[in-house]
């Protein structure tokens, strides 16, 4: 077996790409495509895979081992958001495809790990030369932010309704 034969159930595996059938012919070959346009990295136990703040074109698939997210709250203190492993078809940095944004959390490798990564720029390319590859990972991206959007406005609504109660509770008190 090759090793795209090895990778291809992963990829399938993971959201973005769910919409792929490996029975398919087509399918098969545009994932093959992507594939092909992929580089597996390796971290050691404690390197920073994904450094929140900085910038990068890279979309990973964590493929062996196990990640933290981190995120810095606005004291600057870090808070650990989840700690993650490969069997739980993890991605990562997926708004790295459309946008050059700055990276919203720290990732840090658990133990020994491999992700398989792909640049925008790559990604963009196969997008141009097959549409369908595109249309299936930005409908997945747009549906991925919208919830993002909509978790946050719910966060900032219960914040604000726990700052007024205590804002009241403090001047009835």
């Amino acid at each position: 077996m090759d090793e795209f034969e090895k990778v291809l159930p992963k990829l399938v595996n993971i959201e973005l790409f769910s919409d792929f059938n490996i029975e398919d012919e087509n399918d098969k070959r545009i994932l093959k495509i992507v594939y092909e346009n992929m580089i597996i990295k390796k971290f050691k136990n404690g390197e920073v895979i994904i450094k929140e703040g900085d910038y990068g074109d890279l979309f990973y698939i964590l493929y062996t081992g196990s990640v933290k997210i981190e995120r810095q709250t606005p004291a600057g203190d870090t808070i650990a958001l989840a700690n993650l492993k490969a069997e739980q078809n993890i991605f990562f940095g997926e708004t790295a495809l459309i946008s050059d944004d700055a990276r919203t959390a720290t990732v840090k490798a658990l133990n020994d790990c491999s992700c398989i990564t792909l640049s925008s720029k790559k990604f963009l390319a196969v997008c141009d030369q097959e549409p369908l590859l595109g249309y299936r990972v930005l409908l997945h991206l747009a549906r991925r932010m919208s919830q993002t959007v909509r978790n946050t406005n719910n966060d900032k609504a219960t914040l604000y309704e726990a700052l007024f109660s205590e804002i009241e509770g403090t001047m009835l008190g």
